[in-house]
């Protein structure tokens, strides 16, 4: 576990670094008033390489280069050439040339990472049985990140095995996004007594109070760089405008709070579905957001009707 943890963060590391150099191509594109990324949605997707490379090549001619576009490619080759018609300035190709060679290299690093996670995933000590796996909902499915691991359902599997559960099917998640959670927590709930206990290990997820003489001076979270942390707003962050349970608290919360709050308690709340996943090895079962706004609006109803009994008022509905 330590180990592939290790590795996992330096996959992380040179996602990180390989990313600058993303940007430094589409800024000297943009000094030679080639618009590519107007044209494209991503410049390292096949349309957006396929121009790239061939640019790097020595094509400066825009239909030739239009020529080049993935069948699957939204925009036309009229379109893509027109976006293409810029003044080829040499220092400006030197810089994409050196910028491509480094995407280049970083790529080559992040594959043989890659294929090092999956063999000690191989020689990692099976606790339970993968059995068959749930399948992913269709917006996961069609979900094309540029940083996700290869081979998504054999380490779905791997996570299963190690596990005894898929967290990627949990709603905000993903199979990046499990596999991180795993590997920073580990699978071992016993150290944690409650899931509060949990929540509050992990580092802005839960909020601090500094309490005084039974007051409550500040309500805060703690400002740390904690990898675990970072998967359960991660994953809340892509809930935001989801049909899903959490997805419905977000947007209730955020009613109320700023975005910052909002996705610190979406967290929370992921993070103790967690925790009550690996303690007690069950599956992820969501429930309809028709089903969970009723059961919010029971439990309103109800404490509205206890607040007014304290108060020597009865609520009567109209």
């Amino acid at each position: 576990m330590v180990t592939l943890r290790t590795l996992l963060r330096h996959r992380g590391q040179l996602v990180d670094h390989r990313s600058p150099h993303v940007q430094h191509m589409q800024k000297a594109l943009l000094q030679m008033n080639v618009q590519l990324s107007q044209a494209v949605t991503d410049v390292t997707g096949q349309t957006g390489q396929a121009i790239l490379r061939a640019i790097a090549a020595g094509e400066r001619d825009p239909q030739k280069l239009a020529a080049l576009r993935d069948r699957n490619c939204k925009k036309g080759e009229a379109e893509i050439a027109k976006a293409l018609a810029g003044t080829w300035r040499e220092e400006y190709l030197f810089m994409l040339k050196q910028s491509l060679e480094l995407y280049d290299f970083y790529t080559r690093q992040i594959e043989a990472c890659d294929a090092e996670i999956a063999r000690m995933y191989e020689l990692t000590r099976p606790d339970w049985e993968a059995g068959e796996l749930q399948p992913l909902s269709q917006r996961k499915r069609s979900s094309h990140s540029k940083n996700a691991p290869p081979n998504q359902e054999e380490v779905r599997a791997h996570l299963k095995r190690i596990s005894g559960v898929d967290l990627s099917v949990v709603d905000g998640f993903g199979v990046s996004v499990a596999q991180m959670v795993i590997m920073e927590c580990e699978t071992d709930m016993s150290k944690f007594p409650s899931e509060k206990h949990f929540s509050s290990w992990l580092p802005k997820v839960a909020p601090k109070h500094e309490i005084s003489g039974g007051r409550v001076l500040k309500n805060k979270t703690l400002k740390t760089k904690n990898h675990a942390g970072q998967a359960f707003r991660m994953a809340a962050q892509s809930v935001k405008k989801s049909d899903c349970v959490f997805g419905a608290l977000y947007r209730r919360l955020r009613g109320r709070l700023d975005k910052a709050q909002a996705t610190v308690a979406t967290a929370h709340m992921i993070a103790r579905l967690v925790y009550r996943m690996l303690k007690y090895k069950v599956e992820y079962e969501t429930i309809n957001v028709e089903e969970y706004e009723a059961k919010y609006k029971e439990q309103q109803i109800k404490y509205m009707r206890k607040k007014a009994a304290k108060l020597g008022f009865q609520l009567v509905p109209v």
